[in-house]
């Protein structure tokens, strides 16, 4: 059976009668589609092309659709654009904004697509996907699609300095597993990179034959423990940094009331407040929505069952609040989550931890959402200072 879809006929749009000139942007490293849909041009949607990063010929092409769609309908209309979060960030966004531009983020993966095997997927069809998506969001139906809340300047550079640390714990790890590895193929074990004896405990490790280590390889290690020293020094230069930020907020702020909390340590607090705390949240489910901790049904008839937390928000976010609720039922072992988390193991016979310890860190979020956005001390917990 042919659906509507199908045929080569079927419009582009269902909606003539705008007040405004629609438009969406493709974006790519090389080219930018811009795909437009104006007063008093029917349904078919235009297609032009601009060279990527080139803003004032987007602002041109702009002003080129606004004079046509003044002489065809003898007004002016404003523009509403919207593109899809990615690579680009929201620089984009933030210079048509400052033309006066009525900008848009969107998730992309919040809009829906054809859910047959093989689908047709080109930049053309995109672009159109998302103007009769903006235009059922502006229509106002709900759950169409999901806008993106871009981040202050300022509130995305602040992040800046947890994702690096985070970058270059994984940059010394690979360094100091290469070591080991080294020295491994060569019998040696127990060697650590990290102490600061390393390099005279260098020169006095032999191979598993009673050999002196080669000229070679003792030259590669010494490299290694170059770029590892380097390593280091950056990321005690990213720490200072990060506490110098923290130090600098008010003692009412959410990070300072965090770093109250015991088992909560700098680095905690400043990807707790920077990656999530920060933003404006109307319900305890957006906030657990964020943090892709929300449960995700499957329901249809007589099939009811649970797939799990959505993992659609924040990861960084989300994997810092899995390693937080395990140290929790440590340094936190009577308030009361940590009890909550005890019974639920208990009452399932010690089984199914790692899925409670997911339910713990929601749970724990919500509580310290709570906690910095209105001051609920959670049940039971130890603060540092009395």
């Amino acid at each position: 059976m042919q659906t509507v879809a199908d045929r080569p006929e079927a419009p582009t749009a269902i909606r003539t009668d705008l007040g405004a000139i629609f438009v969406s942007l493709e974006l790519s490293r090389s080219t930018w589609l811009i795909t437009s849909l104006s007063p008093g041009g029917g349904e078919k949607m235009s297609k032009q092309v601009v060279r990527g990063g080139d803003v004032a010929g987007l602002l041109e092409r702009f002003a080129r659709l606004r004079e046509k769609t003044r002489a065809r309908t003898g007004k002016v209309f404003p523009f509403v654009v919207i593109q899809e979060a990615g690579l680009d960030g929201f620089w984009i966004d933030r210079a048509l904004q400052n033309e006066g531009i009525e900008s848009h983020v969107v998730d992309p993966a919040s809009i829906a697509t054809s859910r047959r095997r093989r689908r047709a997927k080109t930049d053309g069809i995109d672009g159109e996907a998302l103007v009769r998506a903006l235009l059922a969001y502006k229509r106002g139906e709900p759950r169409v699609c999901a806008m993106v809340k871009a981040p202050t300047p300022e509130e995305e550079d602040r992040r800046r300095l947890c994702r690096e640390r985070k970058v270059l714990i994984v940059e010394r790890v690979r360094h100091v597993n290469r070591v080991k590895g080294l020295l491994f193929s060569q019998g040696i074990s127990g060697y650590e990179p990290l102490r600061r004896d390393r390099r005279e405990r260098l020169d006095t490790l032999q191979t598993g034959d009673g050999r002196r280590l080669p000229d070679h390889l003792k030259a590669q290690v010494r490299r290694e423990l170059d770029r590892l020293e380097l390593l280091l020094e950056q990321i005690k230069a990213v720490e200072a940094e990060r506490d110098v930020l923290l130090a600098a907020q008010r003692v009412a702020a959410p990070a300072a009331m965090l770093l109250d909390i015991k088992g909560i340590g700098p680095e905690f607090a400043a990807i707790l407040w920077s990656e999530g705390l920060f933003r404006h949240f109307d319900n305890r489910r957006q906030v657990a929505s964020y943090a892709g901790l929300a449960p995700t049904p499957w329901q249809s008839g007589s099939i009811d069952r649970e797939q799990g937390v959505s993992k659609a928000g924040n990861p960084r976010l989300r994997t810092t609040l899995i390693q937080l609720a395990w140290l929790w039922l440590r340094h936190q072992p009577q308030s009361a989550l940590a009890l909550w988390f005890e019974e639920r193991v208990r009452r399932n016979g010690g089984r199914l931890k790692k899925t409670t310890i997911v339910a713990l860190a929601r749970k724990l979020l919500v509580a310290l959402w709570k906690y910095v956005t209105a001051g609920v001390v959670i049940e039971g917990v130890v603060m540092k200072r009395t």
